[in-house]
């Protein structure tokens, strides 16, 4: 992975990239965008990001086309149309989540490029992104109006299977990776486990089967009466020994022990490489306990060790890691997890952000995507 930063001083942004480029195959990059100047409007902060979005496109990655973009914000019922209103007519898919960034801005990126692939925008929320021997489906904004967190994550799921099966496919076959943005996690959380448990029981996505790689975490819609959004990816055209799922039991627990269902990881491989999905992922020992309680350093190490096993079990390593989200529940943790961050992972486009996790011990956790290529045997 080539990673580098750019500091542009025309729009007042830190830019971090991270570059998958092998001779004579697509290429796919990853970019975090963040305002360095946070004094001025949301709107300023904005336009800015764009500016530096438009600039990496036309400069950086000419070839490439956007995928996936996710913004972050600081106050997403105040700042959420202004956003919608300029991708409103965007072929790719957006993802707009209330989760303020740490460094103090009112917003900041991920972008995800790539080269050779042919984009459209089908039914709902629904993204397609076709390449040679597959097809990406990406879902995002999915909200639905209930009276608790329970029954929205139960209809959430069940307008995404239909979203699935339009296309012939399933949540079970087709389905790799969600982000569940729960509002007021520490309350809401419990509804939203049974629900995906009782969609899991009638989908045939059980411990003896296989679930779904995932990240449940606080985050809002712009619409502060939703309590659930979820985003999603699929992939159709795989066959099912291209999916492997990841466990590192020596370090990890099945997330079933406490009645939860997601796969820890998820590697999928293609002809010429490999994409490896870490689920949000914490300071927790094989037997399904916290550890380190109250102790930001050493749940950070912990936490470090736990996805470094699961990429090893991938075959791959943090040198892979193409972008990590980080998520903390005490925001004067702050500075100490950006020191211990910026000094084990210099170059990879990451971004920090308020977030409390599902469990209230656990002060911080972090999600990750590796890409990594597949050598010919022969």
């Amino acid at each position: 992975m080539i990673t580098r930063k750019i500091l542009n001083k025309e729009t007042s942004t830190e830019i971090q990239i991270s570059s998958f480029i092998k001779a004579g195959i697509p290429s796919e990059y990853m970019f975090m965008i963040k305002p360095v100047n946070t004094k001025t409007t949301f709107e300023n902060q904005f336009e800015n990001i764009i500016s530096s979005f438009n600039m990496l496109k036309k400069y950086e990655t000419p070839e490439a086309k956007t995928v996936f973009v996710r913004i972050f914000l600081s106050d997403a019922v105040n700042q959420a149309e202004l956003v919608y209103s300029y991708f409103k007519s965007s072929e790719f898919a957006v993802s707009v989540v209330g989760q303020p960034p740490l460094n103090g801005s009112k917003i900041s990126v991920w972008a995800y490029l790539q080269t050779d692939v042919e984009i459209k925008k089908l039914e709902s929320h629904l993204f397609q992104v076709k390449h040679k021997n597959t097809t990406d489906l990406w879902s995002v904004l999915n909200t639905y109006n209930a009276e608790d967190s329970e029954k929205e994550m139960y209809h959430i799921f069940q307008n995404y299977i239909k979203q699935l099966n339009k296309e012939n496919c399933t949540l079970a076959d087709n389905c790799i990776r969600t982000w569940l943005y729960v509002q007021n996690v520490d309350f809401n959380y419990t509804g939203v486990v049974k629900a995906r448990n009782d969609i899991f029981d009638k989908e045939n996505l059980t411990r003896d089967t296989h679930t779904i790689a995932s990240t449940g975490i606080q985050g809002c819609d712009k619409d502060y009466n939703h309590r659930v959004l979820m985003d999603s990816y699929a992939v159709k055209g795989l066959k099912k020994e291209q999916i492997k799922y990841l466990y590192a039991t020596e370090y990890l627990s099945s997330a079933d022990i406490y009645g939860v269902r997601f796969e820890r990881g998820t590697c999928v491989s293609y002809s010429d490489r490999k994409h490896i999905f870490i689920s949000g992922t914490a300071s927790i020992d094989k037997n399904g306990f916290v550890l380190n309680v109250g102790d930001i350093r050493k749940q950070t190490l912990r936490m470090w060790e736990n996805v470094e096993s699961l990429l090893n079990e991938a075959e791959v390593s943090f040198d892979d890691v193409a972008q990590i989200s980080v998520y903390l529940r005490d925001i004067s943790d702050y500075r100490v997890v950006k020191e211990m961050f910026d000094k084990k992972f210099s170059g990879i486009p990451y971004l920090i952000l308020y977030a409390p996790v599902c469990r209230p011990e656990w002060l911080i956790e972090m999600e990750c995507m590796a890409i990594a290529p597949i050598y010919s045997k022969s």
